[in-house]
């Protein structure tokens, strides 16, 4: 059901239905742009008056009317340039038909550069051909001069509102286009650290016959023409692995990933991960590799003009903290000698809910979660996890009961996960196996056992470290962005 047009609207395609019956094409095909706005502006040097023709084309988001002359602005992904408009130049009837654009409207203009007495840059316009007509007002909001600026208050307020119509909140606010200039520059700027290590970059299938590589509640569909049920990956993992078994020695994949669990500030269930894996190496090699990555993704974020300021300055080395050890102080005892009650009887004191249905796993990882991680705030790697928390970690040589693994944190978010990987295939199916009893006792979370995985460990898997990095974390990191649905262009909503 579509809403009923509100006067404004129906103001819009009255003006409309005049442009057509006076033969104006309200939607063009095309237009041969010169210039985007801030290249116009650019190319008037200081001191000089008057400059090329340029064409130009943007949405108009302000206008004045003078009697024979009108003043507009022009925005394009650049930024804004003033248009000026007279009778005399445009001719009665063209000059007529302004009164009909609106401000939103899509516009191309062509004409000479000169300086107005202000000193601002501008097009005196020739020619204008109307792009696209705006038939619905985008919300920006009203104007005022302070201390002799111009500041735009957002009409588009509303943040619920702003996600579900991610195109109108791009459209009028310049700081959330830059923002995701920035997650792009991020992306661009881990692919070429990798590539420039000798990563080979690959993709892996999505839909999945068995979900594997993380504890998580994966999303179920149905293929018909195979009549199987398949997952949506919950990680991308145990195919690059395998890969590795097949002769590559560096392979990463940037690619969305699927969780079927709650959603908050730090949760959508569709998200970004990154996963790369380096043959020969162990969880110590992967610390360093990481240090070098995050210190180049910030860099380059930070190069971005309006986002760079919030971006930390990063030092290596990071620091590094045992997961025993800080749980065990911030618990005052020794958590690997607490029983199941005695750690389900710790998560309750901590306000931890729905703990009578947790497994031991998970009791130790939300414990953790609420005395340690969210005491991050600096980037720290938390190091030698609980064999029962990694399933897919190799043993810590020197103590079993513990694994080659490390989590970075910082402001209590995880950033990345990484292991020495687990390369016994006996090893391996064991851990799978008490995985999937805990499946089958209610752990909704647990994964099961892999027959072609543990088929390809059987063939010899290298050793290898691997590293998982969430890129909307990472970016809400850098940006110091508050909701993850700040730094993903179309999060995942409940319906209107």
């Amino acid at each position: 059901m579509t809403d009923e047009p509100n006067f404004v609207q129906k103001a819009r395609r009255e003006k409309l239905d005049a442009l057509v019956a006076a033969g104006v094409a309200p939607f063009a095909y095309g237009f041969d742009r010169t210039h985007q706005a801030a290249d116009a502006v650019a190319s008037l040097a200081d001191g000089v008056e008057e400059g090329p023709s340029v064409r130009v084309a943007g949405r108009l988001v302000a206008w004045r009317g003078h009697g024979k002359t009108a003043f507009a602005h022009l925005a394009d992904a650049s930024g804004k340039i003033q248009l000026y408009f007279r009778k005399d130049e445009l001719g009665e009837t063209a000059f007529g038909q302004l009164a009909l654009y609106d401000i939103g409207d899509v516009v191309g203009v062509d004409g000479p550069l000169m300086r107005t007495r202000t000193g601002e840059v501008t097009v005196r316009v020739s020619s204008v051909e109307l792009l696209a007509k705006s038939l619905r007002p985008l919300p920006y909001g009203k104007e005022e001069v302070v201390d002799g600026v111009t500041v735009r208050h957002s009409g588009f307020a509303d943040p619920e509102q702003r996600y579900r119509q991610r195109y109108a909140d791009l459209a009028v606010h310049p700081e959330v286009r830059a923002l995701f200039v920035a997650r792009t520059r991020l992306i661009t700027a881990i692919r070429g650290f990798l590539d420039g290590r000798g990563f080979l970059e690959v993709e892996t299938p999505i839909l999945q016959p068995l979900y594997g590589g993380a504890a998580a509640r994966p999303f179920t569909t149905h293929h018909n023409a195979l009549d199987m049920p398949l997952f949506l990956r919950i990680a991308d993992e145990l195919y690059l692995k395998r890969l590795i078994v097949g002769g590559f020695d560096r392979v990463y994949e940037i690619g969305h990933d699927f969780r079927n669990e709650g959603i908050d500030r730090t949760h959508n269930p569709e998200f970004t991960m990154l996963e790369f894996y380096q043959g020969l190496a162990d969880y110590q090699e992967m610390m360093t590799v990481v240090e070098a990555l995050l210190l180049h993704a910030a860099d380059a974020v930070r190069a971005v003009p309006g986002v760079g300021d919030t971006v930390p300055v990063l030092a290596a080395p990071f620091p590094r903290i045992d997961w025993v050890g800080s749980l065990s102080a911030a618990l005052g005892r020794d958590v690997m000698g607490m029983s199941e009650r005695e750690l389900a009887a710790a998560a309750k004191q901590q306000g931890i809910e729905k703990v009578d249905t947790m497994s031991r796993p998970k009791l130790l990882d939300e414990l953790f979660g609420a005395l340690v991680e969210s005491r991050i705030v600096d980037p720290t790697f938390v190091v030698d996890y609980p064999v029962e928390l990694s399933p897919l970690a190799k043993p810590k040589r020197g103590n079993p009961t513990l694994t080659e693994r490390f989590e970075l944190f910082a402001r209590g978010r995880e950033l990345a996960n990484a292991f020495s990987e687990l390369n016994d295939p006996i090893d391996q199916r064991q851990r799978f196996e008490a995985q999937g009893r805990l499946r089958a006792a209610g752990d909704e979370e647990a994964t099961g056992v892999d027959e072609d995985y543990l088929r390809a460990m059987e063939y010899g898997m290298p050793p290898m470290g691997g590293v998982g990095i969430g890129i909307d974390r990472l970016f809400m990191y850098l940006t110091d962005t508050a909701n993850i649905r700040d730094a993903i262009l179309f999060p995942t909503m409940r319906p209107e």
